[in-house]
């Protein structure tokens, strides 16, 4: 019997010189295609490709699996080879988010993988700390073609986003801007600068005070987000699930405030809280035209079934790697649809059957 394994490695190890050598050739869209496209749309199927492009990060917050699952993390950066699998994927989304469980901005590589997916003519966004931001990195940026740069924050001022351990809050404004004078001197319309904010259960007032600091930042939109994904015991206290009116009430009452005051300054605000009504058939992470690759090249419908740490997790799910299988059969694959579709028919997979996403 011939060892078609190592054939296989053989394989991927030979594409994987060559695209770091940059030998490998990827067929940018033409001049016809391109106004093809401009005129009528190209036909991309996927909304959104996230990409782990590290797991590192120098943060430690109070509610981040990285931080309770220290022991046991895989830190551990994607390779230029491996992003460069996505390419038939990216030519069919319409973005790629580079940003997963990790600070995306430390991989060297990470300029590397915008320009490659800008080439397959995807918009391209990221979110950071903002602990590795200066000038330097502000321009990279600009002339990187990114359009949407987000700063997570978990409060408005240093005393309220003290879950964010080992993030200092004035070094995140700082970055900030550093981001926007960049962008101001080389007139850079094309960047949107954006918060991700994290509202916890116990520090809900706390928001309040970011179309402020969004004013003085020259930061053009906010997304509120609540916490979902519960990294390890006694932070379920932190959420606001579908099945908790009174947070869920407390919750509309500050942000519908706060988001009109936002509007009435010109800023762009966004929320979406669990509704215990909902049928639970959908899910605000889009899985049916998003999809998550993990630093190692694992194709997974979202972040949360796929955290890069040694743990027996029963919610882990991965349909395949990059390196191993065409990306796009992955997402083709029998088994890969019949997830996608097991949660609009209102039979979720175990891994869904838990999460607050299913009722937003």
């Amino acid at each position: 019997m011939q060892n078609t394994g190592s054939r296989k490695t053989s394989s991927i190890e030979k594409r994987s010189t060559e695209a770091k050598e940059g030998k490998e050739e990827f067929r940018e869209p033409g001049f016809w295609e391109t106004v093809k496209e401009a005129l009528f749309g190209v036909r991309r199927p996927l909304d959104c490709i996230q990409v782990e492009v590290t797991s590192r990060c120098p943060g430690r917050c109070i509610y981040c699996p990285h931080t309770t699952l220290r022991d046991r993390w895989r830190s551990r950066d994607m390779e230029i080879s491996t992003f460069s699998r996505l390419w038939p994927l990216m030519r069919r989304s319409a973005r790629v988010h580079l940003q997963g469980w990790g600070e995306p901005l430390l991989n060297p590589a990470f300029f590397d993988m915008a320009g490659l997916a800008r080439r397959a003519g995807c918009q391209v966004s990221t979110t950071t700390c903002g602990l590795c931001m200066d000038e330097t990195i502000a321009l990279r940026i600009i002339d990187s073609g990114i359009d949407i740069v987000a700063f997570s924050l978990a409060g408005a001022k240093a005393e309220n986003n003290r879950s964010r351990l080992g993030v200092d809050f004035d070094r995140v404004c700082e970055a900030v801007s550093t981001l926007q004078a960049v962008r101001q001197k080389h007139m850079a319309v094309h960047l949107e600068i954006h918060f991700a904010y994290l509202m916890l259960a116990s520090n809900m007032e706390a928001v309040r005070g970011l179309p402020a600091l969004m004013k003085r930042l020259g930061v053009h939109a906010s997304i509120i987000s609540t916490l979902d994904y519960i990294a390890g015991p006694g932070l379920e206290a932190e959420a606001v699930g579908p099945m908790e009116p009174e947070k869920i009430e407390r919750a509309e009452a500050i942000l519908s405030e706060t988001s009109a005051e936002a509007v009435r300054m010109g800023l762009g605000f966004h929320y979406e809280l669990p509704d215990s009504s909902a049928d639970g058939t959908s899910c605000r992470e889009n899985i049916g035209r998003t999809l998550f690759v993990s630093a190692d090249g694992s194709i997974s419908p979202c972040v949360y079934v796929n955290v890069p740490a040694e743990v027996a997790d029963p919610r882990r799910r991965v349909f395949g790697n990059v390196l191993e299988r065409d990306p796009l059969a992955i997402w083709e694959s029998d088994e890969y649809r019949q997830f996608r579709e097991s949660l609009a028919s209102g039979r979720p997979d175990r891994a869904c059957q838990s999460c607050p996403k299913r009722f937003m």
